[in-house]
């Protein structure tokens, strides 16, 4: 159910101020950026924050459609409760939550004029949510988390704008390493999410094989770098540790050159699809048809549920199909620290098949550009000009030929990866 979003403009001043609340894990705060660009760019002079949990707010870094970020603690007390609550108070034209759950909801009613959230289809205490909201729109468990958030910028009447946003820094860049390289990021948040140590070990082994770089990936909790200790010491040739050295615009940086990206169900798997990477996201229990990676230019077809090798835009997804897949529980034993069989029994060449259909991919994508450049110049009239759409492959359009005054073309309503050069500009055959 959707009320309509006409009935919310009228209410809104002009150069509104915003407040989206997205308070959960990292990457979901990622999958929100899109709602945010559309509420940003189909506002012209709209000011938005975001309300977060604390932990989360990296992966807003350097976002220029967020003005401000506020991060809470997860399980505040109530003396923190009641400042949050008082130094939000009605301070938003709009407030919007993304979430069907009772604090996004309260604290959106406290902060907002004007106030637009997802309720529950049914039931779930929706009845309180409905009169606190001035539109509604119901969660719908079948679509895309991005498509489902979207909803609300489209119920807004707002175009909608799709993509994701990853973090960024002005030095970021500075951590990407010369060469061909394949990031992996062997940990999850979770034990039942995690594939084998052994099949990492073989994976590394092909990249290398392949002429590339291996680079490693990982957070700075002690734990989980002994984890990865485990996983990478003593492995020939050596892989290059990069695990809590990098924040989250650097991450993005060092992804978005990267010729390969493999990963579990987590965060760091998302980001590398919002930067354009060829991305191989390996999926256990929980299925990818609501939550998998977002590919550059969106989902033209849903994920199915389960698969073997599943390929959207920059993105491959690899599954081990078992008949009980996706079973949607906490692997196998049903708690955080489970084991999955679906991942346990996920063969190394399943995943470097589908590592393989990336690299070609992503080479594919710069041999085209070569060619265009190189004929390009006898095919232009003196002041001619060479516009070329590349998509995800900017980064590494930039990268291969970091000699070309590119002009990178921005657009009033979103979207990228065109340049142009004029002829005197291109390379003589």
């Amino acid at each position: 159910m959707t009320m309509a979003g006409d009935l919310m403009k009228p209410g809104l001043p002009p150069d509104p101020r915003i407040l989206v609340i997205a308070m959960r894990r990292l990457g979901d705060v990622l999958l929100t950026t899109p709602l945010v660009r559309s509420l940003k760019r189909g506002l012209p002079g709209a000011r938005v924050d975001m309300l977060v949990f604390r932990g989360t707010e990296g992966m807003l870094a350097g976002n220029p459609d967020v003005d401000a970020v506020t991060a809470v603690a997860t399980r505040p007390s109530l003396v923190e409760t009641h400042h949050l609550i008082h130094s939000l108070w009605r301070r938003y034209d709009l407030a919007v939550s993304t979430q069907t759950g009772d604090r996004p909801t309260f604290l959106a009613f406290v902060a907002g004029r004007r106030r637009a959230g997802l309720v529950p289809a049914a039931g779930g205490g929706a009845w309180w949510k409905r009169r606190v909201l001035n539109l509604c729109v119901a969660a719908d468990p079948d679509s895309h988390r991005v498509v489902e958030l979207l909803q609300l910028a489209h119920a807004l009447g707002l175009p909608l704008e799709p993509e994701l946003v990853p973090p960024g820094g002005a030095f970021a860049e500075a951590v990407v390493p010369h060469g061909r390289y394949a990031v992996l990021h062997a940990n999850p948040l979770y034990r039942f999410r995690r594939w084998t140590d052994e099949g990492w070990r073989a994976l590394a082994r092909a990249l290398a094989g392949r002429g590339l770089k291996v680079i490693a990936t990982g957070g700075p909790d002690p734990a989980e770098r002994a984890y990865l200790d485990g996983v990478w010491n003593g492995i020939e040739p050596a892989v290059e540790r990069r695990d809590g050295k990098l924040d989250w615009p650097q991450l993005s940086a060092l992804l978005g050159s990267a010729a390969v990206y493999v990963g579990p169900d987590t965060s760091m798997t998302h980001l590398a699809a919002a930067t354009g990477c060829p991305t191989v996201a390996l999926y256990g229990p929980a299925s990818p048809h609501v939550i998998g990676p977002w590919p550059i230019g969106g989902l033209k077809s849903p994920w199915a549920r389960a698969g073997t090798i599943q390929h959207r835009g920059n993105v491959w997804v690899v599954q081990n199909p078992l008949p009980c897949l996706p079973c949607e529980k906490l692997g196998c034993e049903g708690h955080y620290a489970s084991y999955s069989q679906c991942l346990d029994e996920l063969p190394a060449r399943q995943v470097l098949a589908a590592v393989d259909q990336a690299l070609a991919a992503g080479r594919a994508g710069l041999d085209s550009v070569r060619i265009i450049l190189r004929e390009a110049r006898r095919h232009l009239r003196p002041r001619g000009v060479l516009i070329v759409e590349v998509g995800n492959t900017e980064r590494a359009v930039r990268r291969a030929f970091r000699r070309l005054p590119f002009v990178w073309l921005e657009f009033e309503r979103g979207g990228g990866g065109v340049f142009l050069l004029r002829r005197e500009q291109l390379p003589a055959r």
